[in-house]
């Protein structure tokens, strides 16, 4: 980092904060890390004493009033959203567009607002046919997005209002969706509400009396396993299968029971399954 590198006070938690944040250390000076509400105070301090310090934001999920807001003016503090907004305001928009079936992701940086995601956007891009992995998800748009700050953030353009009458708004994700259930949803269904409910809530099913988390898991079609039993192709060496609304399958690849380190399915069945068997 360059000694005369801009000033920083980051603001952010979270997997979309930590792929943020490493991005733009290398090239500014992160003068503080605002984790909480009670960091507020020494944030508000320090851009009193910093007054060329930009605000950065990144998954803070703390209310930020309009007088700490006004700290920051005439830029205020820049907020990377994981979303085209307006579409997906709210708290869990990468989540969201998972369970939608979306295969292209974008972030979007705002000026942050008083109202939920709704300030004027500095710059939008799209991440096309990302990986259906969370994590991946988070890392892609995160870096991207950090990116583009490490570029621009000396000479911002204008930013341009939101249309509000196209917003549209995701939920907190709560400890009530982390039970899966197969015989309601088709496999697609059910291998991103595992996906998307990676870290939390967590997807869990029972195998065995066992409560598990699924952590890694694929589609296995009926016609797969049709064209397998006749000899033509597929591959159904799967031990571990739940059998979804649309008689597709979901192949448990890794689980992890409740107090239990991570495990491949075929070692759980070795342990678990033979267990329940005696």
């Amino acid at each position: 980092m360059d000694a005369s590198a801009a000033k920083i006070i980051f603001f952010g938690n979270g997997p979309l904060a930590d792929y943020t944040l490493k991005t733009l250390e290398p090239h500014f000076n992160i003068i503080f890390h605002a984790r909480t509400k009670s960091d507020l105070q020494q944030a508000a301090k320090l851009k009193l004493q910093n007054p060329d310090a930009h605000g950065v934001l990144a998954s803070f999920g703390v209310l930020i009033k309009s007088d700490f807001l006004q700290l920051f003016e005439p830029e205020g503090i820049l907020n990377l959203h994981p979303s085209k907004l307006p579409e997906y305001r709210g708290a869990s928009p990468i989540e969201t567009a998972i369970l939608a079936g979306d295969s292209d992701f974008s972030y979007s940086i705002m000026k942050l607002a008083k109202a939920m995601d709704a300030g004027p956007i500095y710059h939008q891009a799209t991440l096309e046919n990302l990986p259906l992995d969370k994590d991946t998800i988070y890392h892609d748009l995160a870096t991207a997005g950090a990116k583009w700050l490490t570029t621009n953030l000396s000479s911002l353009p204008t930013p341009t209002p939101q249309d509000d009458t196209k917003a549209t708004f995701t939920a907190k994700l709560d400890k009530s969706m982390s039970l899966i259930q197969p015989e309601a949803f088709p496999a697609a269904t059910i291998l991103r509400q595992i996906v998307a409910y990676q870290g939390f809530p967590k997807p869990k099913y029972t195998f065995f009396g066992k409560t598990c988390i699924i952590l890694k898991a694929h589609v296995l079609r009926v016609t797969d396993i049709l064209c397998e039993a006749a000899g033509m192709n597929g591959n159904t060496d799967s031990p571990l299968m739940l059998k979804c609304s649309d008689r597709n399958f979901i192949v448990i690849d890794q689980l992890q029971p409740e107090g239990k380190k991570p495990m491949d399915a075929r070692s759980f069945l070795n342990g678990y399954g033979k267990n329940h068997q005696k």
